[in-house]
């Protein structure tokens, strides 16, 4: 009886010493990361000189194209277009001379997802842009779109393309008329599913012997394992079944494929690159930006995944000591917590120490 309650009482002690251990981490972990800016909710336009100063003449006109489905399937999972899919592409479009025009697959007003922790100063100036904000209560019908009016068109992203672009005989008819006579196509994340069903005059998929991006199977499944039921297929399988070279980069960082006149991004984090590579396309070389401390953050992972965690710091100490330029500490952080998810706890104790040492360099900064 005494060995039982012996055994009983090591047990207590150790789930005792589980807790506090899980309980101090989450404080820890929650200490690293730093409170959110609530002045930024109010961003205007006019705050961000990038839109607002050094204005370009006027270049013609590009048309972005949301998704118009609310719903993920049959499941009762939520969807829409991604805002700072849409907002980051509008606004390169914008600060380099281009009208912005949004059309959907019904027309009026899609669906959107906003996620907070993603949020940033032009995410939200879009939602305080009465111009902007117009343009997507009121977006035009994809049937009814002139497709002479416009120089390039931008697939935004979010989970409800993949229901309602794909099979779209307008979608197709613009893409294959902008393919065939070299204007720009560009898609992001699950954008590109506009492209997979779109046959050229030829008879043979446009994709074929593409180089292509698009949101992976590995970005899809970690956060729905039950995807492939919901979704009409896996877009990087679909990519692949088209003919197309994917080329996949690391989950959730940025990855752009750039074929002549189709330009391609794997994930939301691949939004500026793209977008500015369409200007590029177009002959224009991209106007001056600040990179912002997500970009420079997910510099620092790319480095942290192709050169090792040594490196990394290396990156991390140029920008914030030398550079004086922000590094965005959340995501880094996020990382850390993808690497869990993965089974990958080497990669998830480094990249909790690279979120440790960013913000020590940020403390040595400021001082």
């Amino acid at each position: 009886m005494f060995k039982k309650y012996k055994v009983l009482k090591w047990g207590l002690l150790f789930i005792t010493a589980i807790i506090i251990l899980v309980v101090s981490f989450g404080f820890w972990f929650k200490g690293l990361i730093p409170p959110s800016n609530t002045n930024v909710v109010n961003t205007l336009v006019k705050d961000l000189p990038y839109i607002s100063e050094n204005n370009i003449p006027h270049r013609g006109k590009i048309l972005a194209v949301v998704t118009s489905t609310n719903t993920m399937g049959n499941s009762d999972k939520s969807t829409g277009y991604e805002l700072t899919e849409l907002s980051r592409a509008y606004y390169t479009f914008v600060a380099n001379g281009f009208e912005v025009d949004v059309a959907s697959p019904q027309g009026g007003k899609p669906p959107v997802v906003i996620d907070d922790e993603d949020m940033g100063p032009f995410d939200y100036a879009f939602l305080n842009d009465s111009v902007a904000q117009h343009k997507t209560s009121n977006t035009i019908p994809i049937n009814e779109v002139v497709a002479a009016d416009y120089q390039a068109i931008f697939f935004a992203g979010g989970k409800g393309a993949m229901f309602d672009f794909p099979n779209n005989k307008a979608i197709q008819a613009i893409i294959k008329n902008y393919y065939e006579t070299n204007k720009v196509i560009g898609a992001v994340c699950h954008g590109p599913a506009a492209l997979v069903n779109v046959t050229l005059d030829n008879g043979r998929p446009l994709l074929e012997n593409r180089k292509v991006s698009g949101f992976t199977n590995k970005e899809e499944l970690l956060l729905i394992k039950e995807a492939k039921s919901i979704f009409p297929f896996l877009l990087q399988d679909e990519i692949i079944n088209k003919g197309a070279n994917f080329n996949e980069g690391h989950m959730y960082l940025e990855k752009v494929s750039h074929d002549k006149n189709l330009i391609t991004g794997q994930n939301p984090w691949s939004t500026w690159f793209l977008a500015e590579s369409m200007i590029k396309q177009l002959g224009y070389t991209p106007k001056y930006r600040v990179i912002t401390d997500e970009e420079n953050a997910v510099t620092v992972l790319s480095t942290f995944h192709t050169n090792g965690k040594k490196k990394a710091k290396k990156i991390i100490e140029k920008l914030i000591i030398t550079e004086n330029k922000p590094v965005n500490i959340t995501l880094i952080a996020k990382h850390s917590i993808v690497a869990a998810m993965k089974g990958e706890l080497g990669n998830f104790f480094d990249l909790l120490e690279l979120t440790s040492f960013t913000e020590k360099c940020e403390s040595r900064q400021k001082k």
